[in-house]
């Protein structure tokens, strides 16, 4: 049987000295034109990325919205398969939840990848066939780093508690497998530390670090927690952006080597995180 997933990253995290997750978010219109001729792009694109950060990433964190359709999902394949490869978990963010064979059918996607994010909009009942895979992480969305998450994660209730605190008590409760984790942004560092007090055992899957701009000392004071029997802390701190396209200003003045100056920046940035956020660990 598969070792539990936040067992599994815990490993990952010591072997690699890092929380850094890479997002691999290959938007077709910054794929670089070196990379057009290939026969799946954003594949071709996201293993030279693989390669250069792989030494420094806890995890990879593909966007399912750049894989939707059928070059798309043969790339992700690819992708999860190589990453894997590499001794590096993946994360899907997907964030899937539905209801009834519909949410049974989006679960088979941890076939393939190692966690996924859900949405916890729909209850308890949409989030089961996920909650159910004891070897899977299953990160509950909760309070996310854009500006508009604030229209309705926090909206007070009757309790007096804004609804981001009650999704993370109701994931705390879900996680009967030991396979619950929140996304919780780096953008609202005071929110961050809330709900760290209110579920001071699940890890955090922090994005908004990177081109956000968020607050790299919160998300690891507040976004790694403690595993029974690991030596390590667990979390995540996400970036994506400000990793996978950081070589476009390096390879515009490289010449001929630009395609080795574009993912040389790529390793260097995924290091330059490490480095920053084990600053704080």
């Amino acid at each position: 049987m598969t070792d539990p997933f936040f067992d599994r990253l815990a490993e990952r995290v010591a072997a690699a000295d890092s929380v850094v997750s890479v997002g691999l978010d290959p938007d077709p219109s910054r794929i670089p034109e070196f990379l057009s001729d290939a026969d799946l792009p954003r594949w071709a694109f996201n293993r030279r990325i693989i390669d250069a950060t792989h030494e420094h990433a806890a995890c990879y964190k593909p966007n399912a919205a750049f894989y939707e359709d059928p070059d798309g999902w043969r790339a992700l394949r690819e992708t999860i398969a190589y990453a894997e490869g590499k001794g590096v978990p993946v994360l899907l963010d997907a964030k899937r939840a539905d209801i009834g064979n519909t949410t049974r059918q989006y679960a088979e996607l941890l076939d393939r990848a190692d966690a996924i994010t859900v949405n916890p909009y729909m209850g308890r009942d949409s989030l089961q066939p996920f909650l159910d895979r004891a070897d899977a992480g299953v990160f509950v969305l909760c309070r996310t780093s854009n500006p508009g998450g604030a229209d309705l994660q926090d909206l007070e209730l009757a309790s007096g508690e804004p609804l981001y605190e009650r999704v993370a008590s109701l994931a705390d409760l879900w996680n009967e497998r030991g396979n619950v984790g929140l996304v919780v942004g780096a953008t609202t560092p005071d929110e961050l530390a809330e709900v760290r007090e209110t579920v001071p055992d699940l890890p955090f899957l922090v994005p908004g670090v990177g081109a956000q701009g968020g607050d790299a000392e919160a998300a690891v004071e507040h976004g790694l927690a403690p595993r029974e029997g690991q030596d390590v802390d667990v979390g995540l701190v996400n970036s994506s952006r400000g990793i996978i396209f950081a070589g476009e200003d390096a390879a515009a003045s490289a010449g001929r080597d630009e395609e080795a100056a574009y993912f040389r920046a790529a390793g260097d940035a995924a290091k330059r995180l490490k480095r920053r956020l084990n600053q704080y660990r």
